[in-house]
């Protein structure tokens, strides 16, 4: 099967995209406000630890002011992951950044669905951790508006204080502030020779997928396997269900027999830079995929893996199914 790999890899972009908003829901859902708290600051501050500092040297920002180069770095990286954003310099102390409706991570309806401590403990796990990692104990965050609350977007600010501050101290809000007007046509932008549209496409697809990735092991980790895999495993497979029809359109299929399956298997494993092996009912993917990257996948995560597609398969034919015959091989038998 030909694929177009730069529709191929938004499209697997939006499913991890989707599937990490649809974890979260799930955890409000089942398990509750708490526990889905606990959950995105862990996974934001997994993910704080794992890319801040090497995302400022990469997009060239370590020689800034502390709090110009957390904001710009918010700024760029999520710009590149597909995120709407904004950006102000007030000075080399104090810094605005701005993610106007609709919000990414909380995407289309879900934004009615997350609670506000929820939402909060994004900005504990990441943004008030930035002055810690820089070695700046004056580097704090202050929170003016979040969209979970019914305000114009998530805001706030960088600011360096005069003083250290304590633990909850880098995270403050501050609701009756309000960031000034930014001129969008002002923005600092990409260097698009650097960073044309395919690696763009790219950079989005790998910025999803790593949510995925980092966020089954914690959540494994909070539920204990058996939940992990109920909780996460269901809003997989609801997630693929509800993307079937987009894919499979941009992928160009109207059939609902095994080969177009497997032919939409070719186009997700083309936009996530995997290699394969079609067979006639079966395909052989290279190892390691790019969703298991760097990842230890036991028999729980592995299942995890699986369950999007499992939800893909249950819209495409509902009386076929989906067989791991082994770790790197899945099969399309009937039900």
């Amino acid at each position: 099967m030909k694929v177009e790999v730069d529709s191929a890899t938004v499209a697997v972009a939006d499913l991890y995209h989707n599937w990490l908003t649809g974890l979260v829901l799930g955890l409000v859902t089942h398990k509750g406000k708490e526990i889905a708290a606990k959950f995105v600051f862990k996974l934001f501050r997994h993910q704080h630890h794992k890319n801040f500092l090497p995302g400022l040297k990469k997009l060239n920002l370590s020689h800034l002011p502390d709090a110009v180069a957390a904001a710009q770095y918010h700024y760029f990286s999520n710009q590149l992951g597909g995120v709407k954003v904004e950006y102000l310099k007030i000075s080399d102390r104090k810094a605005w950044i701005r993610y106007p409706p609709p919000r990414w991570i909380w995407a289309g309806t879900a934004i009615c669905g997350i609670p506000k401590e929820v939402n909060n403990e994004m900005m504990y796990g990441w943004h008030a951790h930035n002055g810690v990692s820089l070695g700046n104990p004056k580097l704090g965050f202050v929170c003016t508006k979040t969209t979970v609350e019914g305000q114009p977007g998530l805001e706030g600010y960088y600011l360096e204080y005069d003083h250290d501050l304590t633990k909850r101290e880098r995270l403050r809000f501050s609701p009756n502030e309000s960031c000034p007007y930014i001129d969008t046509n002002t923005l600092p932008t990409l260097d698009y020779e650097s960073w044309p549209e395919i690696r763009q496409s790219k950079a989005y697809r790998n910025y999803s997928m790593e949510y995925v990735r980092n966020a089954l092991p914690i959540l494994v980790e909070l539920l204990g396997e058996k939940e992990a895999l109920k909780i996460g495993g269901l809003s997989a497979r609801q997630i693929g269900m509800h993307c079937y029809d987009r894919i499979a359109s941009e992928a160009g299929l109207t059939g609902d027999k095994v080969a177009d399956f497997l032919d939409l298997l070719e186009f997700i494993l083309a936009g996530s830079g995997d290699t394969w092996v079609r067979e006639k009912t079966s395909i052989k993917v290279g190892a390691p995929a790019r969703i298991s990257k760097n990842l230890t996948v036991s028999e729980t995560i592995q299942e995890l893996l699986n369950a999007p597609l499992e939800g893909l398969l249950a819209t495409h034919n509902r009386f076929l199914k989906l067989d791991r015959v082994k770790a790197d091989t899945l099969s399309i038998i009937k039900r």
